[in-house]
């Protein structure tokens, strides 16, 4: 499958931090329960490469991808432990050239149209917006439009519910990405029914979209 199958199946995608192997699959099951499918797992833990290895085992179901990837080792580890898919913060030329060589589904991040550029000279069209809110958000995205009409963006970083809406009615964002979904202090204090509701309410309010 190519990043844009990923990208087409759910309109939401968790940023999702790992703090604990034991919670991994009682988070994805979760998130699951809640009608999210696509995972982004962060490699910001030293459980995260585990947690994508056993979720892909015991919550079959989900689809589950590496995030805060920021370099072919990291890559290539996501690759070995079975993400399906992965997403980096942003782009340089060397990864961007041996994440092609690899083969493997990767939406590189971009904050400017110069990094746009730079994407789609080594073939990448679905990019993930980072940070959005911070970058400019939806009058940036706005401005991407007419320069770029083959590109479309996964926003992340200061999406919310309160803005999910006006980003995803923008013809050139298929989803967006962001940490509301599992919040810190749910996971640690495994709240994982609350969890399930937040994802229920965040797919309810995009329905009509």
């Amino acid at each position: 499958m190519q990043i844009q199958d990923f990208l087409q199946i759910s309109k939401i995608i968790p940023v999702i931090t790992i703090y604990d192997i034991k919670s991994s699959i009682q988070l994805a099951r979760a998130l699951i329960e809640g009608g999210i499918k696509v995972l982004e797992i962060t490699l910001r833990t030293k459980y995260a490469l585990e947690a994508i290895s056993i979720i892909n085992q015991e919550v079959p179901e989900a689809i589950v991808g590496a995030g805060t990837v920021l370099n072919i080792s990291q890559l290539e580890q996501a690759k070995k432990y079975g993400a399906k898919f992965a997403i980096s913060p942003g782009i340089n030329s060397i990864f961007a050239k041996e994440a092609v060589q690899l083969g493997f589904p990767l939406m590189p991040g971009v904050a400017s149209a110069s990094e746009i550029m730079l994407a789609l000279e080594f073939g990448f069209h679905n990019l993930k917006f980072f940070p959005a809110e911070a970058a400019g958000g939806i009058n940036m995205l706005k401005s991407f439009i007419a320069p770029f009409e083959t590109v479309r963006f996964c926003p992340t970083g200061g999406i919310s519910m309160s803005n999910i809406n006006e980003y995803l009615k923008l013809s050139n964002v298929l989803c967006v990405g962001g940490s509301w979904l599992a919040p810190k202090e749910y996971i640690l204090n495994g709240q994982w029914e609350e969890i399930t509701k937040l994802c229920k309410t965040s797919l309810n309010a995009i329905l009509n979209i």
